[in-house]
């Protein structure tokens, strides 16, 4: 098949509803990108029919489902009526696997960016006990995503819960990291201070420590404030620390009450790029020492603008962040979190402690890993699988899954 061949693509997608915004736009790019490489893009996905009815009620999540569950596979069949054999269904999230089923005897592909949620349910992560009706849709989405057998994961411990937890038969499974989804670049600490002004931040001419994350249970944000706590105590004037996602929950202002005087924590949601590559760019270090991640996109957007980065020493953290990262173990619920902490706000102060030439260096290092994850890297990596998957039901067109009845 040649390299060149326009490809005829069918993504899958989330509704605009859905409430995970990172695939939505991971989906879009997907979208944009395909398209201005010449390929023909069609994209299916819910419509908001029965959510509307019951928008802003405690009902929209179940009529949600009604429309992606019930509804939308009618639509899918209708549609495959009109589909070339030889086109390409792509689903943009392996959480779309209910509907997998619908086309697994055609040449199909699954993004799968994370398993945390399986991992929960199935009671692989004590951290975040699963409901019984959570337990119930995860499984749901096992069993239609297990019908597949072609897969693309964004990093190798993904692919390993994949094969571990989602226990598939794949023919083809392989993984590509992710691509900057923002051309983030160090800028100049003046233009930085710039923007974060105009943008209406308190900043301060030291710089700042940042986390950027939405609060979520693996990103760990109650351990950053007992670390945050820790260094405050140890330091006269110790830098700010900034959140990039989602207000303070409910236990983390408990912990806050409990911050040194001396200290200072400020949340700000709804940052755009423009703005965050300035705090990136102005920020002395980027905490980041997370529970498990599918991938860990704020990693590597800290190292293109030059950020130092302290993250956990597990995988995919780093395997993403590389050799110029500093790393802390894992804070598990066993582990005593003064000892943690204590080795944590250690880490920090040797950060930023280092000499300007150290710094520079660290920097510079960073920059230099962060290039690794070009996103067009990303695009040929996936199109190249694509054409690989194509050709398989090419060459072997009544090909059959061995493993498809796997319930």
């Amino acid at each position: 098949m040649p390299g060149s061949e326009r490809l005829r693509l069918v993504l899958f997608c989330h509704p605009e509803f859905w409430a995970g915004q990172s695939m939505i736009r991971f989906a879009k790019m997907l979208q944009s990108s395909y398209k201005a490489r010449g390929h023909d893009v069609r994209v299916l996905a819910p419509r908001a029919r029965c959510y509307n009815l019951f928008l802003g009620t405690r009902f929209s999540k179940w009529a949600g489902y009604v429309d992606q569950y019930l509804l939308f596979p009618l639509d899918i069949r209708r549609a495959l009526k009109d589909m070339p054999s030889d086109a390409l269904f792509v689903f943009c999230d392996q959480a779309l696997g209910p509907w997998i089923p619908l086309v697994a005897h055609r040449p199909h592909v699954v993004h799968v960016h994370d398993l945390l949620a399986l991992r929960s349910a199935l009671g692989d992560v004590p951290e975040n006990p699963t409901s019984v009706t959570g337990g119930i849709y995860q499984r749901y989405i096992r069993r239609g995503f297990r019908k597949a057998s072609h897969f693309i994961s964004i990093s190798n411990k993904t692919r390993e819960d994949l094969h571990r937890f989602g226990n598939v038969g794949a023919v083809i499974s392989e993984v590509v990291h992710n691509g900057l989804a923002f051309p983030y670049s160090r800028l100049e600490s003046l233009d930085a201070l710039r923007i974060l002004r105009e943008a209406g931040l308190p900043t301060d001419e030291r710089g700042m420590l940042l986390h950027v994350g939405d609060g979520q249970w693996y990103k760990n944000r109650l351990g950053i404030i007992a670390l945050y706590s820790r260094y405050a105590i140890q330091v006269e004037d110790p830098l700010p620390l900034w959140f990039f996602g989602r207000g303070a929950s409910e236990k983390e202002q408990a912990a806050l009450r409990d911050l040194p005087s001396n200290g200072s924590v400020s949340f700000f949601q709804n940052v755009n790029d423009r703005t965050l590559q300035a705090a990136y760019s102005y920020a002395r270090a980027f905490l980041f020492p997370s529970l498990a991640e599918g991938f860990g996109w704020p990693l590597i957007e800290a190292q293109a603008c030059g950020c130092p980065v302290i993250t956990t020493d597990e995988a995919p953290m780093n395997e993403v962040a590389g050799a110029v990262a500093r790393y802390l173990p894992r804070l598990r619920q066993s582990e005593n979190l003064e000892s943690w902490v204590t080795r944590g706000a250690e880490a920090l102060r040797e950060l930023l402690f280092q000499s300007a030439a150290e710094r520079s260096e660290l920097s510079a290092s960073a920059i230099a890993w962060a290039k690794g994850f070009d996103p067009d890297k990303a695009i040929d990596g996936y199109i190249s699988i694509y054409r690989r998957v194509l050709k398989e039901y090419v060459s072997e067109p009544k090909m059959e899954r061995k493993s498809s009845d796997v319930a």
